[in-house]
């Protein structure tokens, strides 16, 4: 009878991990839990159902990623939950300015974590954290809720790290650390933060035509959220992903101050595309190198041509990788002066400590092979000969 136990066990277990995962019935599941009828806003709906279709056709998700996948969703969706019921109380919160912005964005693997992190020792400077990322509001008043929500995200960056060994050496991940804004945006199912973790071309396409205004709406609301339980500083935000909704940026913050890294992008693609595999890999059956390679160069060639466009027509600080990591107060002096900001000798102080602190800023001078993405560097400095020369990029 254990063994016949055992068989039926394993037989439901392979049959949940073939079925397809459903977009509306996450969003019942949510409502049950929640015990509600309807969201207030359904425009999460249609990007969802898109982001759904897209990993059961395309992501070839094990058993691990698709319950990751569906814990991803269900946090998400209560927590748009949540937003709704604090505003039915407090409505006043949504007409909080978001004023001044300060965007970093550029080539990834380019010291933007790096310079990000150190940016954000001054007081003056308002972050999201990772854990609020995840959780906007701590489980309970006060700073043990904090700490709770704190330690819950810390056991699952923990996990994270034991799945994927080389995640932390490649982008290190800390709750209390300051995270990137597709993590915010990704709570409305409009992210490229899934294109880097599932295989969903489809669904990359239609973000692509459909823009990213709605989820920079939403990113606005999600900081005015924020903005309520730590009020009165400037907002820094961070990720190399904000190039392709410059428009989005500008539209929703009309007084957003911009900050482009540079970064020699044959040094950068391979780094990218061996972080995308060890991303990918703890939730796909099978990935595919090549086309990881394929896609990265793609993107961040459209990328470079994002970034040079608007370096004509827009008031952009441009920072270079190397200036970053030789200079690092001077890169965040430049950073402050171009926001009209003062870099107070009390932010000097706790930078200075956050280095000698963190070790942060070393080159660590990584090695990836570009073939094994089915890269060429000779032609890829082809390719970005342009992006290269426009900035005086030097090369790696």
């Amino acid at each position: 009878m254990a063994n016949d136990g055992n068989v039926r066990a394993e037989s439901t277990l392979a049959a949940t991990s073939r079925a397809p995962l459903d977009a509306d019935e996450m969003v019942a599941a949510a409502l049950r839990h929640a015990r509600r009828d309807d969201f207030a806003d359904r425009s999460f709906v249609q990007p969802l159902r898109r982001l759904i279709a897209a990993c059961n056709a395309e992501s070839d998700l094990g058993l691990f990623g698709r319950y990751s996948l569906r814990f991803d969703v269900l946090r998400s969706l209560n927590n748009l939950l949540e937003f709704e019921t604090i505003e039915n109380l407090r409505p006043q919160l949504l007409s909080r300015p978001i004023e001044r912005p300060i965007f970093i964005m550029g080539m990834p693997r380019s010291g933007t974590t790096f310079l990000h992190g150190l940016l954000v020792q001054d007081r003056a400077i308002n972050a999201p954290l990772s854990w609020q990322t995840v959780y906007p509001y701590p489980a309970r008043a006060g700073r043990i809720g904090a700490g709770l929500r704190r330690s819950w995200i810390e056991g699952q960056l923990r996990l994270m790290r034991l799945l994927a060994p080389e995640l932390n050496s490649l982008h290190p991940l800390s709750a209390s650390a300051p995270q990137e804004c597709t993590d915010i945006t990704s709570q409305v199912f409009q992210s490229l933060r899934y294109d880097s973790i599932y295989r969903v071309p489809t669904y990359q396409r239609w973000l692509e035509r459909h823009g990213h205004v709605d989820a920079y709406r939403f990113h606005r609301r999600f900081l005015q959220h924020l903005q309520v339980q730590s009020p009165g500083r400037r907002w820094m935000l961070k990720s190399p992903d904000h190039v392709f909704a410059l428009s989005a940026i500008k539209a929703i913050y009309p007084d957003a101050c911009l900050v482009f890294v540079h970064r020699d992008p044959v040094r950068v693609l391979a780094s990218v595309a061996r972080l995308t595999e060890v991303l990918r890999r703890p939730f796909a059956r099978s990935i595919d190198l090549v086309e990881i390679g394929r896609q990265v160069c793609t993107s961040w060639l459209d990328g470079a041509a994002r970034m040079m466009r608007a370096a004509s027509t827009e008031s952009v600080l441009h920072l270079h990788y190397r200036r970053i990591i030789s200079a690092p107060l001077e890169a965040a002096s430049a950073v402050f002066r171009h926001a009209g900001l003062s870099l107070t000798e009390e932010a000097r102080a706790r930078m200075q400590a956050w280095l000698a602190r963190s070790g942060r800023g070393r080159d660590p001078r990584r090695q990836y092979s570009l073939a094994t993405f089915g890269l060429d560097a000779q032609l890829l400095r082809v390719q970005f000969a342009r992006y290269i020369e426009t900035f005086d990029i030097e090369r790696e």
